[in-house]
């Protein structure tokens, strides 16, 4: 059995092999956009747990996997031809939903901060508005017998009885 190190040095050089043919060697239009996002090759060397992801999301996620069982032999020859093992393990294509959850997070902390932003921008217009009431208030000279209304200023008539109703 192989060494932890060896078995993450096969992990990612398969990896790299596959992402690669991807990329450059295969014509087939269900896979375009496919990326490899993680390879896990079991101790005895018997499977390979290739984990995918593609631009179009998880509605294409039937069809990605189909494509890449369609290749599975091509895939496991140019896999071959570039990672040294005594024997080849037979591919397991499996769909990676974290790319698609890692966006809706990120989605969803945009949204919390723009909000939160805008929470700070009313605070800050609310407490600008208190302060400058506040000062008004604060700088107005109540001592002064101007800024109080006369009574003998108000008629009668400006006046409302609520018994005459």
């Amino acid at each position: 059995m192989p060494t932890p190190l060896r078995m993450k040095r096969i992990n990612d050089r398969i990896k790299q092999v596959l992402s690669v043919v991807l990329i450059s060697k295969i014509d087939d239009p269900r896979l375009a956009g496919v990326s490899v996002t993680d390879v896990k090759v079991d101790r005895e060397l018997d499977y390979a747990n290739i984990y995918v992801s593609s631009l179009n999301g998880e509605k294409s996620s039937r069809e990605v996997i189909a494509g890449l069982n369609h290749a599975r032999g091509y895939l496991k020859h140019e896999i071959a031809q570039e990672v040294d093992l005594r024997v080849m393990p037979r591919l397991r294509f499996f769909w990676d939903p974290t790319p698609e959850r890692a966006d809706r997070i990120d989605t969803l902390l945009a949204k919390l901060s723009e909000e939160d932003e805008k929470m700070d921008d009313l605070e800050e217009f609310i407490s600008d508005e208190d302060e400058d009431l506040f000062d008004e208030i604060a700088n107005k000279d109540w001592e002064s017998d101007d800024d109080l209304p006369e009574l003998d200023e108000i008629d009668e008539d400006d006046m409302i009885d609520d018994h005459d109703e």
